[in-house]
C-alpha cells in the first residue's frame, strides 16, 4: 500500500506525515521543507474555526479538508442540501395554492410533488457537476496533456455546496424566499465551488470561474429543458 500523500496548506507542495509521534504524547507539527511553515495549522485547531475559514473561502481551510482529511460525507450532504433544495421548491409550489382555510390538509397530501421536486433538483445538480467535470477534462486533461482527478473534483462540488443548508433558517423561519435571499445563497456556493476546483487543481481563478460557468450554462439548459416538457410529461416527472 502507497504512502498516503497530504498537502501542505500555505504552498500546495505534497508532504508525506501532518505531525510526528514522539513518545509520552508529544506531538511535533511538521514543517514543509519548500515554505518553512507549518504543513497544516489546522490539526490544531477547533472544528468551529476551521469551519468558519471555510466559509470565507480561504484556500487554506480547503486544502485542510479536501486533502488533508477523511471527510466521506460528501453523498450524504448532497442528499442533505438536495432535500433543502426540494422542499424550498416545494414550498413556493404549494405556497400559490394555499387557501384561507387554517385545516387545508391539500399541503400534507401532496407529497408525491416533494419527490417530483427532489428529482428534478437531482437533475439540475447532475448537469451542474457534470458540466464542469467535463470542461476540466477537455480544458485540463485534453488541451494541456493534464490528468485531472474528476472523482475528488467531484468530491469536491459536492462538499462545497454546503452552502444550499443556508435555506434551512429561511424555511424554519418561513422566510418569504425573496430573489434577493435566494440569489445570494446561489451566489455563495458558485463562490465555493470556484474556490474548491482552484485547489483541486492549483489552477487560476479565470480556470475556475469559466468551469463554473460551463456548469451553470449546463444546469440552466436541464431546467429550461423541462419547463419545455409536454404538460402531461411534466405532470408526471412533477406528480401534479
Amino acid at each position: 500500500m502507497g504512502k498516503v500523500v497530504f498537502r501542505c496548506v500555505e504552498c500546495n507542495e505534497k508532504a508525506t506525515e501532518l505531525h510526528r509521534d514522539y513518545s509520552n504524547g508529544i506531538l511535533k507539527i511538521t514543517i514543509c521543507e519548500s515554505c518553512q511553515k507549518p504543513v497544516d495549522k489546522y490539526i490544531e485547531y477547533d472544528p468551529v474555526i476551521i469551519l468558519i475559514d471555510a466559509i470565507l473561502c480561504k484556500t487554506q481551510a480547503f486544502r485542510h479538508i479536501l486533502f488533508n482529511t477523511t471527510l466521506n460525507i460528501h453523498w450524504k450532504l448532497c442528499v442533505f442540501c438536495l432535500l433543502c433544495e426540494a422542499y424550498l421548491r416545494w414550498s413556493l409550489l404549494q405556497g400559490s395554492e394555499q387557501s384561507s382555510d387554517p385545516a387545508d390538509i391539500i399541503r400534507y397530501t401532496k407529497e408525491w410533488d416533494f419527490y417530483g421536486m427532489f428529482g428534478l433538483a437531482a437533475l439540475e445538480l447532475a448537469a451542474f457537476c457534470g458540466g464542469v467535470l467535463w470542461f476540466l477534462w477537455v480544458t485540463v486533461g485534453v488541451l494541456r496533456g493534464g490528468e485531472p482527478e474528476l472523482g475528488l473534483l467531484l468530491r469536491a462540488l459536492l462538499l462545497s455546496c454546503y452552502g444550499k443548508i443556508l435555506l434551512i433558517p429561511a424555511v424554519i423561519w418561513e422566510h418569504d424566499y425573496s430573489p434577493l435571499c435566494l440569489g445570494l445563497i446561489k451566489l455563495f456556493v458558485l463562490t465555493s465551488n470556484s474556490q474548491a476546483i482552484r485547489v483541486i487543481l492549483n489552477s487560476s481563478r479565470r480556470l475556475s470561474l469559466m468551469a463554473v460557468c460551463m456548469g451553470l450554462l449546463s444546469e440552466t439548459c436541464v431546467a429550461q429543458a423541462l419547463e419545455r416538457l409536454p404538460r402531461n410529461i411534466q405532470d408526471v416527472l412533477t406528480f401534479e
